[in-house]
């Protein structure tokens, strides 16, 4: 009788983070340089379940009116101290199990198909970064509601129009004078190809042929980073038409820190009809967002997506509003 062993069927973690490696780097490009380090993706040990970051705020009232006629004594000011937070998300990868019988029948060896399942995850690991990334960051803007603005109307009106370069000017006319620090826009592709529409239809000087000839949409010379994330779309108006938000952001806007060493293990299953392999993993990442503490209190560690994205767990800790992430612009 011939049968398999335990030895035949081994799945090589090398193999498997190989393929990881790969896939991350690939979309990283995303992150870091391709959105003028806005989004910055690294890797950093971090213990426990939150990272805290103490901070000397601006002094207020540092400059004063002097009035060389008075000997009064004044008031000392004096340096304060804040600190920034950010909080550890815990993943799980698979398990995956799948039976020794399904690899011999499509002549698989296992250490393709644990190549495969690496590139797999890679992608999966990826997108979850990002995803995380823009969910946390868009929930820290819409805290700072001055720094949200709808067209000038209120997020759930039928009035909300599609992205145009205006709007994209009373976005960064949040930001004042400090609007040049916004370096890159995020958006859904829906916002990205109308933007490219408005620019032909309305023939925006110089921007409609560079759209047409030349690839390129004019956005003030900022990039765009175009990510159909479902943390960009923000929900829907009275009529049942879908809204987005497209964020302008600053350098070190938001960081995703890779805190924990992956682990992947992979065990053989008996006393089943059929003999399995799984395969399971486990990492974590610490997401954190430029002027912002994540609030503990309400938000507890470990949390869900819903609750990253929840304006009310961020807090504005920085003392002037344009040291924050950025603004954010809803369209439809």
């Amino acid at each position: 009788m011939t049968y398999g062993l335990e030895t035949d069927f081994k799945i090589y973690p090398e193999q498997f983070w190989g393929g990881v490696v790969e896939t991350l780097q690939q979309f990283a490009d995303g992150f870091n340089g391709a959105s003028n380090n806005c989004l910055r993706l690294v890797t950093r040990s971090i213990k426990g379940d939150y990272e805290k970051e103490s901070f000397i705020k601006s002094t207020a009232s540092l400059i004063a009116r002097r009035d060389p006629t008075l000997a009064a004594a004044v008031t000392d000011n004096k340096l304060t101290q804040d600190e920034l937070v950010g909080i550890k998300i815990n993943r799980r990868i698979g398990p995956v199990a799948e039976s020794l019988d399904a690899f011999k029948k499509i002549a698989v060896d296992p250490a393709e198909f644990s190549m495969v399942l690496g590139q797999q995850t890679g992608a999966a690991v990826a997108i979850d970064y990002i995803n995380s990334a823009l969910n946390a960051v868009r929930a820290a803007i819409t805290a700072n509601g001055a720094l949200a603005q709808s067209d000038n109307t209120t997020v759930q009106a039928d009035s909300v129009k599609t992205l145009s370069h205006p709007a994209l000017v009373n976005g960064l006319a949040l930001f004042g004078d400090r609007a040049s620090r916004i370096q890159c826009f995020v958006m859904h592709s829906k916002n990205y190809f109308d933007l490219i529409r408005q620019a032909i239809t309305d023939k925006v000087f110089e921007v409609a042929g560079a759209t047409i000839y030349s690839g390129n949409v004019a956005t003030f010379g900022k990039p765009v980073l175009v990510t159909d994330s479902v943390s960009l779309t923000t929900g829907s108006t009275a009529s049942n038409v879908t809204l987005y938000d497209v964020l302008g952001l600053v350098e070190g806007a938001v960081e995703v820190a890779e805190s924990e060493e992956r682990t992947i293990i992979s065990q053989p299953v008996t006393g089943q009809e059929n003999l399995v392999m799984r395969i399971q993993g486990e990492y974590a990442f610490n997401l954190r967002v430029k002027g912002m503490a994540y609030n503990l209190t309400n938000g507890g560690t470990n949390p869900t997506d819903l609750t990253v994205g929840a304006s009310a767990n961020w807090t504005k800790v920085a003392a002037d509003i344009k040291s924050t992430a950025g603004i954010r612009v809803t369209v439809n």
